[in-house]
């Protein structure tokens, strides 16, 4: 057997990838985010996001954020092999956002494998790429150039005619359809 194949197979690390913005950013609110390198956390840590550097890993420079804003703790699913991530809510004042799904002081969730946190003005594109690791986990940041989330116009749940033009955009003014033959 050569060393090659005696060696040890090598293990994945679950990476918690995060795309950071804020319409301020320029102000220098994430200068102590170490942005586009690994960063190996071991599963006993609470990864806390906040602006206390005394109790936060990963440190927001905003006085508007606070001490800990959230917590990611990362966990084995009972029964199951598979890792995840769970996010909870330490902010007393500020809500905090997953997807569609608010949370309040203390509350928490599992994080989904993409979603969206989102908290004051902060956006945050959160992407789970899977490993099997029980040792430790990875995080890697980045920074968007761009809003991660755009504001979203709703369009009219009016069907639009083939001509193009909405009905919505023209009041009926109480008029009763009128019916007409195609072939006129």
């Amino acid at each position: 057997m050569t060393s090659f194949e005696a060696a040890e197979t090598e293990e994945t690390v679950t990476c918690l990838h995060m795309t950071f913005y804020h319409p301020c950013q320029e102000k220098m609110m994430f200068r102590c985010l170490n942005f586009y390198k690994r960063e190996q956390v071991r599963v006993d840590e609470m990864a806390k996001f906040g602006r206390d550097s005394n109790v936060c890993r990963y440190n927001l420079m905003d006085t508007r954020v606070s001490r800990i804003q959230f917590s990611l703790q990362f966990y084995r699913k009972l029964n199951s092999s598979e890792f995840c991530f769970e996010i909870k809510n330490m902010s007393k004042k500020t809500k905090l956002t997953v997807d569609q799904t608010e949370l309040g002081y203390l509350n928490k969730i599992d994080l989904p494998w993409k979603c969206i946190i989102c908290f004051g003005d902060y956006q945050i594109l959160a992407e789970v790429q899977e490993g099997e690791s029980a040792d430790y986990f990875e995080t890697h940041l980045h920074l968007a150039e761009a809003p991660i989330l755009q504001e979203r116009c709703l369009p009219s749940l009016q069907p639009i005619p083939q001509n193009g033009i909405s009905s919505s955009l023209f009041p009926s003014q109480g008029k009763s359809p009128i019916e007409i033959d195609e072939n006129e």
